[in-house]
């Protein structure tokens, strides 16, 4: 359920199987590091840029109650999610790790190298990388976001879409026509500098609430998601396995 709020400008290392049923796409190289491969814009002028770590360094601030290999396996399974349930737009997924970039090849993403830079870093080289590539509209978003659906409607507005978690504290999605030179600021209490961003930028802002796309996995709290998903199925497979072997 979406309540939007009209506010004017002046105020995501875990190898994995191919989806080879759904996606295509050639796997990347395994020696050396890959380098970045995106589509230009063609059909969609509109982008879901997804930055994605190791996923075997990923949910460390879950540690308390899940082991580091179902961690790293809950961080690819949240991050397949989200590209899978994109439509009409082309993904792409930042990254400075060789597994990831396996990943995203194996899911049918773009991918755009980004060692080094950290996750603002990251955002800020493929936001620029898309707009190069003749994209207009770019949507930003963690890749932990389980209940997630496709991202498109947000896309092509004129100014800049925020869309924060459910503490009102995040920036869980952020959408940005690559007409603007925006800068990304993530990191505790982000939602309130994206605001004060796109103030300055005076292209108006559009702050969307959902349910949905605010639900993030950072704490173990967060793993209670309020509807049926495959962190459910996960969570469930994982204390079967350790009952199994008491």
């Amino acid at each position: 359920m979406l309540a939007r709020l009209l506010v004017t400008a002046n105020e995501f290392r875990w190898l994995v199987t191919a989806h080879a049923d759904r996606h295509t796409g050639p796997k990347l190289a395994s020696m050396g590091n890959p380098s970045t491969r995106l589509e230009p814009a063609s059909a969609t002028q509109g982008a879901v840029l997804i930055p994605v770590k190791a996923f075997g360094e990923a949910k460390g601030r879950l540690s308390d109650a899940l082991d580091q290999p179902t961690r790293a396996e809950l961080a690819r399974r949240m991050a397949t999610h989200l590209v899978e349930v994109q439509q009409h737009v082309t993904v792409a997924v930042s990254c400075d790790d060789p597994g990831v970039a396996d990943w995203a090849a194996s899911v049918g993403a773009s991918m755009i190298w980004c060692p080094g830079t950290g996750l603002n870093g990251a955002v800020q080289q493929g936001f620029e990388e898309l707009r190069n590539a003749g994209y207009t509209s770019v949507a930003i978003a963690h890749s932990d976001l389980p209940l997630a659906k496709s991202l498109d409607r947000l896309v092509g507005w004129s100014g800049v879409t925020l869309v924060p978690d459910r503490h009102r504290t995040g920036s869980n999605v952020i959408v940005v026509p690559t007409s603007i030179d925006f800068q990304f600021s993530y990191g505790g209490g982000s939602f309130q500098r994206h605001i004060a961003e796109a103030v300055r930028l005076r292209r108006g802002l559009r702050i969307v609430h959902d349910d949905q796309l605010g639900w993030d996995v950072d704490h173990p709290d967060d793993l209670a998601v309020p509807e049926p998903s495959f962190v459910t199925d996960l969570l469930e497979s994982d204390i079967s396995h350790d009952r199994l072997h008491d």
